[in-house]
């Protein structure tokens, strides 16, 4: 577990690296990928032996009997966080954008609107879009510097066509971890005006010390009639290419709905990845997650304390994930003017806060899933690119 290792990413179609120079125009030679939601480190050496152990075996075919990788997410909810889940309750897919998109093809209609709380992780606007639904906006409020939902503003903006609510737990951006009452009160919202909830909860796992994730079965399980839980271990173990993801329905008739929806589509996991999860949910990869969970914790800390220590910009404190939410309102400046002084000056390629919908565009998000000298050199080159206010 050396995460304070370099390893050069570059040429090895790597979307966070590779597609920085095309896209913001920020070379990899001497700019920093912060970007794209992966993480600069290899997977828990378990997992690495039984990608390994397939390679050495040398027939990739056809995946068949899955309940050892069943039989691990199950081990996981249940040792991480408090749920004994039924291995018959888990589907698969091709990671959390698909199983969104095959939410919003199970559940909703062209023209059907969508709630998001904003800003929110830019993929979900994204997927509706294209499905031809409506994006419901309402904007997250700030309380003592944290976000929070407004479900007042939310009533208001429910209309007869609305069909879905999609919350992101933790949320990303912002990197909240939702209390329970929190999710309660979302969860009866939703039964309230008759929604389909799905949860996406792919950051269950990267919570910094001092908070808890609750998932939605525990925190609301009167409400699963209407509950959509997705998870994946991409995000905690750094697998994103493999494209697994769980889609976890408790209710009999929603998980035969869902069904319909995985064999009318031609839906199957991929052997690399479910080969890659069971490996993953396991005693090793649970201690791997932990000197991870210490080591973002620190990452978070450096960060933090030389990004509030440039006048104008404030890091919003973080709960949960790798990713560090900056409000850049303070210095006066436009957008244009202090995206250009990260990506020119400091070299820097962050995702653009409005992206992430309404309430997003003051804000850029940088991945701090890298060693920790990366970290230490953003902050050096931030405070260089804005030295003028200090």
């Amino acid at each position: 577990m050396n995460f304070d290792e370099i390893i050069d990413r570059r040429g090895t179609h790597s979307s966070k690296w590779d597609m920085m120079e095309p896209i913001y125009g920020v070379s990899p030679d001497d700019g920093l990928a912060m970007w794209v939601a992966d993480m600069d480190f290899r997977p828990p050496q378990a997992v690495q032996d039984a990608l390994q152990a397939m390679l050495d075996h040398g027939v990739y075919g056809y995946f068949g009997d899955d309940s050892a990788y069943r039989a691990a997410i199950c081990w996981w909810m249940e040792h991480r966080h408090g749920w004994q889940l039924d291995p018959a309750h888990i589907s698969t897919t091709h990671g959390l954008v698909n199983a969104v998109g095959l939410c919003l093809h199970t559940w909703t209609a062209p023209g059907d609107g969508v709630m998001l709380f904003t800003p929110v992780y830019h993929a979900f606007a994204r997927v509706i879009h294209s499905a031809g639904r409506r994006v419901v906006e309402c904007p997250l409020v700030e309380c003592d510097g944290l976000y929070q939902m407004d479900l007042e503003a939310a009533e208001a903006l429910i209309d007869a066509g609305t069909r879905m609510v999609i919350l992101c737990s933790p949320h990303n951006p912002g990197g909240r971890v939702w209390t329970v009452d929190e999710l309660r009160a979302v969860a009866a919202f939703c039964a309230r005006h008759d929604l389909i909830l799905v949860s996406d909860e792919i950051h269950h796992d990267l919570v910094m010390p001092g908070h808890n994730h609750t998932v939605m079965p525990v925190a609301a399980p009167e409400q699963m009639d209407r509950v959509v839980m997705l998870t994946a271990p991409s995000k905690t173990f750094n697998i994103a290419g493999t494209h697994c993801g769980q889609v976890i329905i408790t209710d009999d008739r929603l998980r035969a709905q869902f069904t319909a929806s995985l064999g009318a589509l031609g839906i199957s996991p991929n052997s690399f990845g479910l080969h890659a999860v069971t490996a993953a949910y396991s005693p090793q990869g649970a201690e791997w997650v932990e000197a991870l969970l210490a080591y973002l914790d620190e990452n978070r800390r450096v960060f933090d304390a030389g990004v509030n220590a440039i006048p104008g910009l404030r890091s919003m404190p973080l709960q949960s994930t790798y990713l560090a939410w900056v409000d850049f309102s303070g210095t006066g400046m436009d957008m244009a003017e202090f995206t250009a002084r990260v990506e020119e000056s400091a070299k820097i390629v962050a995702n653009h806060g409005p992206t992430f919908g309404t309430g997003g565009a003051s804000y850029l998000r940088f991945n701090l899933g890298a060693p920790r000298s990366v970290i230490v050199d953003a902050v050096a080159r931030l405070q260089r690119a804005f030295s003028d206010l200090q």
